[in-house]
């Protein structure tokens, strides 16, 4: 497998509003029930988008390098075999956030994504 480039955080705006101040972001509430951050490839974000957040608006999408988060990120399988990246051992620093985005996703799921994704 190839690692991607970037690999990318979906996250409420009232989540991630604290993080602002803090310089760190402790994740949604499934990261912390899971014990650790889930991230999804630009190829697993459509999926990802309407599975877990359709309906949804006030959404951040959030762009980090996978090279930035050394060994705490591991790739492990999820939906459907596919490998999914996870961020183990504790919050994101604010820094390795590459870029952000405002998205929203409609009630069947879709959500235009910013060109920045790839």
């Amino acid at each position: 497998m190839t690692t991607p480039e970037f690999i990318y955080k979906i996250a409420t705006a009232s989540a991630y509003a604290p993080a602002r101040l803090s310089g760190h972001f402790a994740g949604m509430p499934v990261d912390a029930k899971d014990g650790y951050m889930h991230f999804s490839t630009a190829a697993q974000l459509g999926e990802t988008l309407r599975l877990h957040f359709a309906g949804q608006a006030d959404l951040v999408l959030l762009a980090v390098r996978s090279a930035d988060l050394g060994a705490e990120l591991v790739w492990e399988p999820s939906r459907g075999g596919q490998l999914f990246p996870h961020l183990y051992g504790g919050p994101l620093d604010l820094a390795l956030i590459a870029w952000e985005a405002p998205i929203s996703v409609d009630a069947d799921g879709h959500c235009a994504l910013p060109g920045d994704v790839r």
